[in-house]
């Protein structure tokens, strides 16, 4: 698997249509169509990560044999010496193969070699397959949030969180 940091609008386009396809099948499901398509319009657009990545967010794309495969958002904080996993997502058919697994690790040794100490992430309290595939990678969790999302969409999530060891 191959990891590129997201800079150019072609690999902003990817990220966005890749989203587009892994939530409507994921999210669908668990939260309906109108809140996958409002979050997307706001979260996932284009023009929305365009914006995040100017505004310090970083946005990397896992790539398989030249297929854009997953991808994942981070928001450092490095005066906290953290860094939040705010998306982390990979194309159904792929899911279970170990490539989270190596987008994660990508993603800690990012944070090692910026000196972050910790990850945190939140996720749907409903969302199991996720909840436990992070579990296995280190994650506990450590807190519950329902935050306001605007349209009267709300947010219900666990807050989970992994202590990365010694640096590197």
């Amino acid at each position: 698997m191959n990891i590129i940091e997201v800079h150019s609008d072609h690999d902003i386009e990817t990220v966005a249509s890749l989203a587009q396809e892994i939530w409507d099948e994921h999210f669908t499901p668990l939260i309906g169509q109108a809140q996958v398509s409002y979050m997307l319009k706001q979260f996932q657009s284009p023009s929305s990560i365009r914006k995040q990545i100017s505004s310090g967010h970083g946005y990397f794309l896992a790539q398989q044999n030249n297929r854009s495969i997953g991808y994942a958002g981070v928001i450092p904080d490095n005066e906290k010496a953290t860094l939040q996993l705010s998306k982390f997502y990979m194309l159904q058919q792929l899911r279970g193969q170990g490539l989270g697994r190596e987008l994660m690790h990508y993603i800690e040794t990012l944070c090692r070699n910026r000196q972050i100490t910790r990850i945190w992430l939140t996720v749907n309290r409903h969302n199991a397959a996720p909840i436990a595939a992070y579990k296995k990678m280190g994650f506990i969790k450590t807190d519950e949030v329902v935050q306001d999302i605007g349209a009267g969409y709300v947010m219900d999530d666990f807050i989970m969180e992994k202590q990365l060891s010694s640096l590197l």
